[in-house]
């Protein structure tokens, strides 16, 4: 009965998929416990009727599974259980020390059949945008007006602590020997700040890095190709920012569920301030940018007279990412922005 009251909690609860996966994290007896909460150590001994310090050692444990989570790190008195399924797929994968196949067989079981359509359909219904693209650092550092809440390497300086831990999404493709076309998750690239970063080093998921390491990781992740997504807030410091994730089109659980509800991903993702455009007489047809691309919006086409094909944008489908302006080494494609500073969400 505990799993049943925990997937009526995470929105699947006739998923027998989901209830194997909550099998593998935890037994009955921590089931029991996770399925009473919220509640605080103490609370949940009388409810139970369990002496205190099984209850802390069971908790303890499902806290370093990504299971639950305390409301103070390190006291770690008061817990609650994962808020929705998203924060459970990404805690429980996004952790160093999470390498067995078949846990992650599990979720991409679940995923394919019934997940990612139910997280495509709740996200994109919602009317609300959590994350938005944060422009390529790379593609934007010569273009003037620039704000601080969109340059990538601002938004890091400004953080008191950051951390890094494998990206849940190519953590999972990797496991089942599906490894991402774009990278290599042995470099990890979800990078965890403020009270993220407390939380990944608080239950040993990932490793603190200092600012000049995490300055290196961004430029590695543009040159790999991948998507900075930010939370879509104007503001540079808040708690409820804790991670920049790094994404890319193949394995990034927001492109795979907006695909499984048939909706498009700016019903998910907000685009930055910026569009790309081609400089026709630089380009030479290379087809760089259109693999680089996560959102199909380069194509190819023959301009009237030439013999040669040239990359253009389908401006409705591009985000502004910028990763196709990094890969191009004729500097043929380049940002302007086409929407106000305002157009990020306050």
């Amino acid at each position: 009965m505990s799993y049943e009251v925990l997937m009526e909690k995470l929105g699947f609860p006739n998923s027998e998929k989901l209830k194997k996966i909550l099998m593998y994290l935890m037994d009955e007896e921590s089931a029991r416990i996770a399925s009473a909460l919220p509640g605080s150590l103490e609370e949940l001994s009388q409810k139970l009727r369990m002496e205190r310090d099984r209850v802390r050692e069971i908790l303890e444990k499902l806290f370093s599974k990504g299971v639950v989570f305390p409301k103070d790190f390190k006291k770690r008195e008061y817990f609650r259980f994962a808020r929705d399924i998203i924060q459970l797929h990404d805690s429980t994968l996004a952790n160093k020390n999470v390498k067995d196949p078949e846990f992650a067989r599990l979720w991409k079981e679940f995923l394919d059949s019934e997940g990612y359509r139910k997280i495509g359909e709740i996200l994109s219904s919602s009317g609300m945008r959590i994350w938005r693209v944060i422009p390529a650092y790379n593609a934007i550092k010569d273009i003037p007006g620039v704000l601080p809440q969109e340059n990538i390497k601002e938004l890091i300086k400004a953080q008191e602590r950051i951390a890094v831990v494998p990206c849940s999404c190519r953590n999972l493709t990797r496991l089942i020997e599906e490894p991402c076309k774009h990278t290599d998750e042995t470099t990890w690239h979800c990078i965890q700040v403020g009270r993220g970063a407390e939380y990944v080093l608080a239950k040993n998921a990932g490793v603190e890095i200092s600012l000049e390491d995490a300055l290196r990781l961004i430029e590695k992740i543009e040159e790999d190709g991948l998507i900075h997504t930010w939370p879509n807030t104007s503001k540079m410091v808040d708690p409820r920012i804790t991670a920049n994730c790094n994404c890319c089109g193949d394995c990034c659980e927001f492109f795979l569920s907006a695909r499984a509800a048939g909706v498009g991903i700016g019903k998910i993702i907000e685009k930055s301030r910026y569009e790309a455009f081609v400089e026709v007489e630089k380009c030479t047809g290379c087809q760089t940018c259109i693999e680089r691309c996560h959102f199909d919006a380069i194509e190819l086409y023959r301009p009237e007279g030439s013999k040669k094909f040239k990359a253009k944008v389908v401006e409705e489908k591009c985000f502004g990412c910028g990763v196709c302006v990094v890969g191009c080494k004729q500097n043929a494609i380049k940002l302007k922005a086409v929407r106000p500073p305002e157009f990020i969400s306050q």
